[in-house]
């Protein structure tokens, strides 16, 4: 694994000037620029924050070809969940707590990377590769962890008694927090350890995409990474109101700022899933995809948990009926997409037709 990166685009001793300035220059907007009505002001904001995702995931990419996978796609997974998290966390101690944030955010997290860019990823590498392998163990791996912790977080709250509506009593938030924590880090070490081969790209497919960034490469992305976190998490205070005044001004329901924030954590991710998909490189589309929602489920909900205990704040976690037939549906799909250990382009659409579904339902219930 020497030569594999998880990304393509990194070099092995060299940065593109971007990738320097503009976690400095989001940190500076962070700081400088206060949070405005204006459009001018909305549109600097935005650029900013778009400019710190794309930087932050950037740098964990060069970190990650130079420890390979599997903790390549572990880097980049815990990256995009310190992104997700500053955007609902800036929510909820915010003005406006909006408390169906973290649900609708992790309901479309889920539905975008099992539909949107898993099918996204199987559709490109079919057109150009026809059929692409991938290990069964490993994308069944993830999805015996991702469906539990769906079923816990987003379907059992509907069902409990302790608490009326689609809410967790005190103890059960607890408790559901740790099992989502323990369930990834299960998954990791079984990940990381005991079944690495599972998550590691086959050798058929293996590509040399430049040399191995050196030490002092990977120690400066690492810094320029944490500069592009710290941005993410001060611009998620002010960009995130303008997104729910947004979306409320345009009289769409209030799960759509869920799908802005969900597109806007996995869109640097998707970028890099789908360049490994056109390289013939699926196993790691399947180690990035998964591996953000699985990480954005056990890691977002127990930090989110101990926000909503300290603040008080409530914390409606149940989706509707008709999210959990779709999400159902979706988990019957991803199982069937990932049972035989190659792709096709049939099941790469039928996961984009399901995606288009979910949305119109979303915006048109």
């Amino acid at each position: 694994m020497g030569n594999q990166a998880v990304a393509s685009s990194p070099p092995g001793g060299k940065y593109v000037d971007w990738s320097m300035y503009a976690p400095v220059l989001a940190l500076l907007v962070a700081l400088f620029v206060k949070s405005s009505v204006s459009v001018t002001g909305a549109v600097i904001l935005g650029l900013a924050l778009l400019a710190g995702v794309l930087s932050s995931v950037h740098h964990a990419e060069v970190i990650a070809a130079r420890v390979g996978d599997p903790f390549g796609a572990i880097i980049l997974a815990l990256a995009v969940t310190v992104i997700e998290l500053g955007l609902i966390v800036s929510v909820m101690i915010g003005p406006h707590p909006e408390p169906t944030l973290v649900r609708d955010t992790m309901h479309a997290v889920v539905v975008l990377v099992l539909h949107g860019l898993a099918g996204l990823c199987i559709v490109v590498g079919a057109i150009k590769h026809r059929e692409q392998e991938f290990r069964t163990q490993g994308a069944q791996a993830y999805l015996t962890v991702l469906l539990p912790m769906i079923a816990i977080t987003l379907i059992l709250p509907n069902h409990t008694v302790a608490s009326p509506g689609p809410y967790y009593s005190g103890s059960q938030l607890i408790f559901v927090s740790a099992c989502c924590l323990l369930l990834w880090l299960a998954f990791t070490f079984v990940q990381t350890i005991r079944n690495r081969d599972y998550f590691v790209v086959p050798v058929k497919q293996k590509v040399v995409t430049g040399p191995r960034p050196d030490r002092r490469t990977a120690t400066i992305a690492l810094g320029m990474l944490l500069v592009a976190l710290a941005a993410v998490v001060l611009l998620a205070q002010a960009v995130t109101p303008i997104i729910q005044g947004a979306v409320e001004a345009l009289g769409a329901p209030p799960a759509l700022v869920g799908v802005i924030v969900a597109t806007i954590v996995l869109l640097p991710e998707a970028t890099t899933a789908v360049r490994a998909a056109l390289t013939d490189r699926l196993q790691t589309s399947i180690n990035l995809a998964l591996g953000s929602a699985v990480s954005s489920i056990g890691l977002t909900v127990p930090t989110v948990a101990m926000i909503a205990w300290w603040t008080g704040h409530p914390l409606e976690l149940g989706i509707s009926d008709g999210g959990a037939l779709l999400l159902g549906l979706s988990f019957l799909m991803a199982m069937i997409t990932y049972g035989n250990g190659r792709s096709s382009l049939l099941s790469g659409v039928v996961h984009l037709i399901l995606l288009g579904m979910w949305l119109v339902f979303l915006i048109a219930p």
